[in-house]
């Protein structure tokens, strides 16, 4: 990461909203020219996916959004607690379980993403169990306004 500012996003599995978070903040970091200063990466707390290209309504809703994102699911580890500088939780239950995993004295400051969205929308909801791309589209709203207030608050 050298010199670079890094976040990570994290969720349950990595299949849905924390790689559309991580593909949306490398976005923004490019649409406001900064992405040269910005490393970016997702996670899930569990393993269940490990390896597995994100949901598909997850890629669709990327691509009719003009992004072009390729991604294989990770664990978030003990390690990346002193890898990145901000690891960001896409709800209540996941904050509680990097609360848990975070070693003491790790560098990463642990954030709720939707804590940056202008319009209050703080818990960016799990996706997965609907039966289309509304919550999909959702969560990229959400993902996109936060990550642009996060980018504007931390040039």
């Amino acid at each position: 990461m050298g010199d670079k500012r890094s976040v990570m996003f994290v969720c349950l599995g990595n299949i849905c909203r924390s790689p559309m978070a991580e593909a949306v903040f490398k976005e923004a970091a490019k649409l406001k020219g900064v992405n040269d200063k910005w490393y970016a990466e997702s996670a899930g707390t569990g393993g269940w996916h490990v390896g597995c290209s994100p949901d598909d309504r997850t890629m669709t809703v990327l691509r009719n959004n003009g992004i072009q994102f390729k991604h294989s699911a990770q664990q978030l580890t003990k390690e990346d607690f002193n890898r990145f500088d901000f690891i960001f939780g896409m709800d209540q239950s996941n904050m509680r379980d990097l609360n848990r995993m975070k070693p003491k004295g790790s560098k990463a400051k642990l954030l709720l993403l939707g804590s940056f969205d202008p319009l209050g929308d703080s818990i960016i909801q799990d996706p997965y169990y609907d039966s289309d791309t509304k919550g999909f589209e959702k969560c990229y709203q959400q993902c996109m306004r936060s990550c642009t207030s996060f980018l504007e608050k931390h040039q």
